[in-house]
């Protein structure tokens, strides 16, 4: 058996950004690794998840999660190979899910990972299409946005991790139309002709009410939204009577350093008797099995299409981050870890 490494390479935050993040507010620093303690395990990362939700975190305000501290390591999904053991539940060899990312070793609590079947899909899938991003796509749409068969809907930031999932579930699920926005003509190609959207606009070539109305000429359902601001406006004013917004994300704010404005037809939520509802995943976690099962069959067999935009090298873990708040992504954005 080969020596356990000692030291390791981690991210940590250096400094809080105002407005956008730039590569001088984190650093990639070599830290030691701890020892194993008993019913903990040490994991060698093959993958690491950036999110947009890391932005909030990199703020030193109250939130529904911690903010990241600052000269210590950041944290995010990861998956691995478990290479040394202390529990009686996960072996060496297991391979894990856990949330210690930005890192290349993590010593965690057995009870704190999840192990993982690389026979049903890549590593890298536990990380969207079947992780953190997908379930919230499903419980989101299912059940946040209590969505039915015969429901035109609408998603916003459509051709990332969670928008690209919610379509082609709703487009499984019965959907009468499912409409997309995304910020490049390349992704909108995409979204019709390999997700299966029944329409799709690029939001930065007109206002995204006049398109969206274009696009769903009979009005939408539900909302799924990932970006807030005009989109949400834009959905309000296209929502039919009894419409349902799951509200995810809104990423065309999280770099804001003024306040942004308000959807001014707010209004109209009265008449429509609409309903606009925040979604947090670790609210949905008793989905899973279900989620896992009805998700990995449609992987396999095809009717579910997902794609990941891979950075290769620890090294180049913020400039990932950097480049998913600029939207550089097409579906999940994963770090791999070179061997």
């Amino acid at each position: 058996m080969s020596a356990l490494p000692t030291t390791g390479r981690e991210w940590h935050l250096v400094a809080r950004p105002h407005g956008w993040p730039t590569p001088d507010d984190f650093a990639l620093r070599e830290a030691a690794v701890p020892e194993v303690g008993e019913g903990q395990i040490l994991v060698r990362t093959r993958h690491f998840s950036v999110d947009p939700y890391m932005r909030g975190r990199m703020n030193d305000v109250k939130s529904y999660t911690p903010p990241f501290q600052l000269d210590r390591p950041m944290d995010g999904g990861a998956v691995g190979e478990v290479i040394a053991s202390r529990s009686a539940d996960i072996a060496v060899g297991d391979h894990v899910l856990h949330g210690l990312g930005w890192r290349e070793y993590a010593v965690l609590d057995a009870a704190r990972a999840a192990k993982i079947d690389p026979s049903l899909a890549p590593l890298s899938a536990y990380l969207g299409v079947l992780g953190m991003p997908g379930l919230t796509a499903y419980a989101g749409l299912l059940e946040v946005a209590s969505f039915k068969e015969g429901d035109a809907v609408f998603v916003s930031g459509a051709a990332g991790a969670v928008g690209s999932e919610v379509g082609q579930i709703a487009k499984l699920k019965g959907a009468s139309r499912v409409i997309g926005s995304a910020g490049s003509d390349e992704k909108v190609k995409l979204l019709v002709e390999e997700y299966g959207f029944d329409a799709a606009f690029n939001y930065k070539n007109g206002p995204v009410s006049e398109q969206l109305k274009a696009a769903a000429p009979d009005g939408i359902d539900v909302y799924f939204d990932n970006v807030g601001g005009e989109h949400l406006e834009a959905a309000i004013s296209s929502f039919n009577v009894h419409g349902r917004a799951a509200i995810c994300g809104m990423i065309s704010m999280y770099n804001a350093t003024e306040p942004t404005p308000a959807p001014r037809n707010l209004a109209l939520v009265i008449g429509k008797r609409l309903r606009l509802q925040g979604l947090l995943v670790a609210d949905h976690g008793a989905l899973r099995p279900r989620f896992v099962e009805e998700v990995s069959g449609w992987i396999r067999s095809g009717a579910l299409k997902y794609r990941e935009t891979e950075v290769v090298g620890i090294e180049n873990g913020a400039e990932a981050f950097l480049g998913l708040l600029r939207g550089e992504n097409t579906g999940k954005m994963i770090v791999t870890l070179a061997d």
